[in-house]
């Protein structure tokens, strides 16, 4: 059956704090689009921390801000809650996430990093991957799959983490509306922890449009990995099921989030995704009840962060728009958080000459306008 009429509609909170775009111009960022032949589904991407700005897809309903232009936070961390630290659609590393007490043993040496969560170390620390400039390596604008690759050299010693690491980020376009985002890593001379992330912002209701607390969430995770109280994993893996961390059903963000209010922020946890580890398979599945836009997420990573932003505070965005509290949320794929110290969950360690490789898929669609038939 042939679709109605589309319309662009705005999925992605994205853009930061005011100034950010002059900043980065100075700092040798730039942005750059990739759009469909049919010119129905785009995104805009920087160099900047090879971050996603927008995400434009179809709907035949409405028309709702568009946030393409935009940047991501100036600032860099991670789910701190500290204005301008919510590293907006930034690719975060050379581990994302915590590693407690902001050292690790590998290989019989201790390696001490740079804390900047606390005594932990958050997304690879203050100058993480989502702050640097990355270069562009290629980039094809549009036709039936546009891409854009962009390049890392992180040096030996970098925020503490040993060894020389190529890091390639690629961004591409698919019919019929699929996002996929891949992630290549070559140790060149030393034993390193690897874990990269993506970490994009979504609102399906469109940019600046509230919060997400209506919004349906289907995570395909029969466990979790419950965390102490600086957020750093118990060791444990454990069943979701009798806790309020089960979504293994459609459920509403905001359905058992009384639960948290008073006491902390609201979810940010790490689910361990069911299925064979390193092959490509459903992760989670988010759906705007009103307008029935929605996506599907694949990766081949063990684990994936859930983040309902509640550590938003106040940030400005585009066109005026104040990012609150709940104003989007998070679906990290990523190894498991603090894994390089504790040896009973799956590795991040990638061996010189070896390759880390994280693959994901957003699939987009809408109960207004699915794919042709």
């Amino acid at each position: 059956m042939a679709r109605a009429a589309l319309l662009p509609v705005a999925l992605l909170l994205c853009l930061a704090l005011a100034g950010s775009a002059d900043a980065r111009r100075k700092a040798g960022g730039g942005f750059y689009e990739l759009k469909n032949r049919k010119g129905d589904f785009s995104i805009k991407v920087t160099n900047q921390g090879a971050a996603i700005v927008s995400a434009i897809v179809p709907d035949g309903k409405e028309l709702t801000t568009d946030g393409s232009g935009g940047g991501r936070a100036s600032g860099g961390g991670g789910n701190d809650g500290k204005s301008g630290s919510a590293s907006f659609g930034a690719t975060v590393g050379r581990v994302a996430n915590r590693i407690a007490n902001a050292h690790f043993v590998l290989d019989g040496k201790t390696y001490h990093l740079i804390p900047n969560d606390g005594n932990n170390t958050l997304h690879g620390g203050p100058r993480n991957f989502g702050k640097v400039i990355w270069t562009v390596k290629e980039h094809v604008y549009d036709g039936d799959s546009p891409y854009i690759t962009f390049y890392y050299h992180s040096f030996d010693g970098e925020q503490g983490f040993p060894g020389d690491l190529d890091v390639y980020v690629t961004y591409q376009l698919s019919h019929p509306y699929d996002l996929s985002i891949r992630m290549n890593a070559t140790a060149r001379n030393k034993a390193t922890p690897v874990n990269l992330a993506n970490h994009v912002y979504w609102n399906l209701a469109g940019h600046g449009s509230g919060n997400v607390l209506k919004h349906k969430l289907q995570v395909l995770a029969s466990k979790y990995t419950p965390v102490d109280g600086s957020m750093i994993p118990t060791g444990q893996v454990v069943p979701v099921a009798g806790t309020n961390y089960d979504f293994r059903k459609p459920t509403a963000v905001g359905m058992h989030l009384e639960i948290f209010r008073g006491g902390g922020s609201g979810y940010d946890i790490n689910y361990a995704v069911n299925g064979q580890q390193n092959a490509m398979r459903k992760v989670a599945r988010v759906q705007e009840p009103k307008s029935g836009r929605a996506f599907e997420l694949w990766a081949n990573q063990p684990g994936v962060q859930f983040y309902a932003a509640g550590g938003l505070v106040s940030e400005k965005g585009k066109d005026g728009k104040v990012y609150r509290q709940y104003g989007a949320l998070c679906l990290e794929t990523q190894a498991y958080p603090d894994a390089v110290n504790h040896p009973q969950f799956p590795s991040s360690i990638v061996r010189p000459g070896h390759v880390y490789k994280h693959h994901m898929v957003f699939r987009f669609s809408s109960q207004a306008s699915y794919y042709d038939a």
